[in-house]
């Protein structure tokens, strides 16, 4: 029968059971010396008692057991599970322009440590005994060990580095992962076959104590912790409800309830019913923590009651972690906790409940803003009048076109004042554009979590820079057309009429004057009524003109206010809109991918940047 001590947990040479003093002693009995061709296991630190030929064979039959390689299995993941990581990976990657790095380190430490495990074997299951100094760790691991791989004591702290025992091969790369070194490793010899099949595939990992006042200890417990399938906390009657172990341990890994045993050790120093209402008590304390027992069958953290000294409830335990082990689902349920965590720490800058993004009534609110600040109305309004104006000159009477040219003539130069009205006038424009992008802003971005709102903002910003001198340049080149409104067909003829009105004043006012200095004949009616039909026809036909060219000129000074207004649109929209619906899409992918991650499919992400791609 072999037995497996620990040289890091106690320094005292003189122990009748240390490494070096129980290999020298197997030497020194005849054991043979070892090779280069040796296992991995067999790291001269296992101790041999010599009680016979028997026990010699038992050794050499456990040292060629050990030196046969076995192939390793990797683990492989469910589609389920893999579907969440890829999304996780995915939703790090679209993430990581918007968000710190702090916020999506742990999201990064459960991609790499989920690929890490993933290379490794898939038919070991890595268990940790975590506890308190003086709990009683170390025992129930030899309990479990069935030799005393762990050494125990009274110093205290006792455990001063991690120690993995395995009951099979192949679990080299775990244990390397851990950061175990070759020393601390050991191998427990079984009594029976059949013991040692019940738990084949287990890697148990003994810990230093969580509360050590070695910080070095702690940092250890915390690091290894995070790496293995599953633990096993250990607590005594004692420090069952220590704060330390609930709210910084347990609390925090409510989560991983499936791949948790809560063990309650040294039931032998409770008289009578003492033990149940310790255990009861524990249990209140782990549901108030958050954490699901595994109850009526039901899956969640299992309880148990035992004593590592007397061995009573070692064997109930045991028999737990044997299924445990078979099951081969722990390592799967680990990574599926660690996904669960990370998605719930970056939930408030995914998750929202208000329907997010762009409707369409804030996007032509904001192309009106534009329209408004780039004069499109006043711009239409002008056209309009330049038409009618043209029409007025075109078809209006000889008289009244030179009353209007004398009128405009005789107006003051007010050039110094009209370039005070302009610099004015484009201020009140930018200040205009400016209330148009904060306001379109702050709807893009109302009901996002904090960093995509910021972004959408930031955006919005970006693009708003330059666009009053792109929206002074559009009112050049898409306002009024160069040159005259165009002329309706009836134009001619209505200049062809007026001026036909004008030559009957002209014919009735020189027959009037030849009758009047004697030349023709003296016939008042005719001139008269020459003069008469063309002095009230003039204005009739100005006044019938300008009726009929209300109609064209509205039309034509809506034209060109579509035109501005147009243009002005689709300036924001380039500039501004387009980069403000593209972060609101990438925030529709991520919240989907999001969704996934928590596994709720893309409907997570439904009524996330509602309008987001619509131009």
């Amino acid at each position: 029968m072999t037995a497996v001590t620990d040289q890091d947990h106690t320094e005292h040479p003189e122990h009748p059971e240390h490494p070096e003093h129980l290999e020298h002693s197997g030497r020194d009995a005849g054991a043979p010396p070892r090779t280069d061709t040796a296992s991995p296991w067999d790291d001269g630190l296992i101790a041999r008692r010599v009680n016979g030929s028997a026990d010699e064979e038992q050794g050499g039959a456990a040292a060629a057991r050990t030196a046969v390689p076995q192939a390793v299995t990797p683990l492989a993941h469910d589609p389920w599970l893999r579907t969440r990581l890829d999304a996780l990976r995915e939703l790090v990657g679209l993430s990581r322009a918007r968000l710190d790095n702090r916020t999506l380190a742990q999201a990064g430490r459960v991609i790499e440590e989920s690929t890490a495990r993933r290379r490794l074997s898939g038919q070991h299951t890595v268990v940790a005994i975590a506890g308190a100094t003086g709990s009683g760790k170390s025992q129930l691991f030899n309990a479990l060990a069935g030799v005393p791989v762990s050494e125990t004591g009274v110093r205290r702290p006792t455990t001063a580095a991690p120690i993995a025992c395995s009951w099979s091969d192949g679990a080299a790369g775990l244990i390397e992962r851990l950061g175990i070194p070759p020393r601390l490793r050991r191998r427990p010899l079984q009594a029976t076959a059949d013991a040692d099949e019940r738990l084949r595939g287990l890697i148990l990992v003994d810990l230093p104590d969580h509360d050590s006042a070695a910080v070095q200890h702690r940092e250890q417990v915390d690091r290894v912790l995070g790496l293995v399938d599953a633990v096993i906390w250990v607590v005594d009657p004692e420090k069952y409800a220590d704060a330390v172990l609930h709210e910084r341990y347990l609390r925090p890994m409510a989560a991983h309830a499936e791949v948790m045993f809560v063990v309650l050790n040294q039931t032998d120093r409770l008289p009578g019913e003492a033990a149940e209402q310790v255990l009861d008590d524990l249990r209140r304390l782990l549901d108030e923590d958050g954490i699901v027992l595994g109850e009526y069958g039901e899956p969640g953290t299992t309880v148990l009651a035992l004593s590592a000294l007397t061995g009573d409830g070692v064997g109930e335990l045991r028999e737990s972690l044997a299924r445990f082990v078979a099951e081969r689902g722990a390592p799967a349920r680990r990574i599926s906790a660690d996904v669960d965590v990370a998605a719930a720490r970056l939930r408030p800058v995914y998750a929202t409940r208000r329907r997010t993004g762009l409707s369409e009534e804030a996007r032509e609110e904001f192309a009106d803003r534009l329209a408004d600040a780039v004069g499109a109305t006043a711009t239409g309004e002008a056209a309009e009048r330049a038409w009618l104006r043209n029409a007025n000159r075109a078809c209006g009477t000889p008289w009244l076109r030179l009353w209007r040219w004398c009128q405009e003539r005789g107006e003051p130069s007010t050039g110094r004042i009209a370039l005070r009205g302009q610099h004015e006038e484009e201020a009140t424009a930018r200040q205009r554009v400016e209330q148009a992008v904060r306001t379109v802003a702050d709807r893009a971005s109302a009901g996002l979590p904090a960093p995509w709102a910021l972004a959408v903002r930031e955006a919005a910003v970006r693009g708003s820079q330059g666009l009053p001198e792109a929206l002074d340049e559009l009112a050049v080149h898409a306002g009024l057309p160069p040159g005259r409104p165009p002329r309706p067909g009836w134009w001619p003829l209505a200049v062809l009429v007026q001026v036909s009105m004008t030559l009957l004043q002209f014919v009735g006012g020189l027959w009037l004057l030849a009758q009047i200095i004697g030349v023709m004949a003296p016939n008042l009616g005719v001139p008269v009524l020459l003069m008469a039909i063309g002095i009230v026809g003039g204005p009739l036909v100005e006044w019938g003109c300008r009726m009929a060219a209300r109609g064209p000129a509205r039309r034509y000074g809506q034209e060109a206010e579509r035109r501005l207004r147009e243009a002005a649109s689709g300036c924001g929209r380039a500039r501004v809109l387009d980069p403000v619906a593209a972060e609101l899409l990438r925030y529709q992918e991520v919240r989907e991918q999001y969704g996934r991650v928590v596994g709720t499919g893309t409907g997570a992400g439904a009524g996330a940047g509602a309008g987001a791609g619509r131009g």
